[in-house]
């Protein structure tokens, strides 16, 4: 193995993927949620520095060229499965989920069943454009669960219609539950908006692979 910075880089966020779970078994919440959200946005980060240097110090290798999908799948496949795990299972989250799953690991098996003619399924601008939303969108809905959990926690032992009360405007909010109820919200909403236009185009690039693999099906 060459051991060059963008390898890794790359190595690093390969390793991180799992350690997403592990946050949730060792690590009560919110501080789960925040170990897990710095987590991933560092290892995304890595994932365009990995790439911009191995390009600008001409330091690409074929073990790296296997390796940065498969840490990029890896980041991804295992965020969402903590992500719907930990969620109240809303089909609004669910079924963009099964979407980017599904066609992760079919363009994977696509990958593996073309063998030698599988360069034929070069990284496009598209699939680029489609992580870039999954890991937004990840880290946004990683958020949520932080504002949901600071949230919940001020608000323990209260009666319901004091927070009621409070939410609305009709109490002193000196624990701040108004900012943390529109965080909760906000970044809710965002986060399902940027899943579903992740998983269009996570779609779109599979159908695009499939195109383009087509003629090697044929039998």
């Amino acid at each position: 193995m060459i051991w060059t910075v963008p390898n890794v880089l790359t190595m690093l966020r390969l390793l991180a993927a799992p350690g997403l779970a592990v946050m949730f078994l060792y690590f009560h919440r919110p501080w789960a949620d925040w170990f897990a959200l710095l987590l991933f946005v560092g290892a995304a980060v890595t994932d365009w520095f990995d790439g911009y240097l191995a390009r600008s110090w001409k330091q690409t290798t074929r073990l790296g060229t296997m390796l940065d999908p498969i840490a990029d799948k890896a980041m991804v496949v295992i965020a969402l499965m903590v992500i719907v795990g930990y969620s109240s299972m809303s089909p609004w989250l669910v079924l963009p989920a099964t979407v980017i799953l599904f066609r992760e690991v079919f363009v994977s098996g696509l990958r593996e069943y073309l063998g030698d003619t599988a360069g034929t399924l070069k990284v496009t601008k598209l699939a680029k454009w489609k992580t870039t939303a999954q890991m937004v969108a990840i880290a946004v809905l990683f958020a949520q669960g932080v504002f949901e959990h600071y949230l919940w926690g001020s608000t323990d032992g209260m009666d319901q219609a004091v927070v009621d009360a409070i939410l609305t405007g009709g109490g002193d909010d000196d624990l701040g539950l108004r900012w943390k109820y529109d965080g909760m919200i906000w970044s809710g909403h965002a986060g399902l908006w940027l899943l579903w236009l992740a998983a269009a185009l996570t779609l779109a690039s599979g159908v695009d692979y499939l195109r383009k693999a087509l003629p090697f099906l044929k039998d």
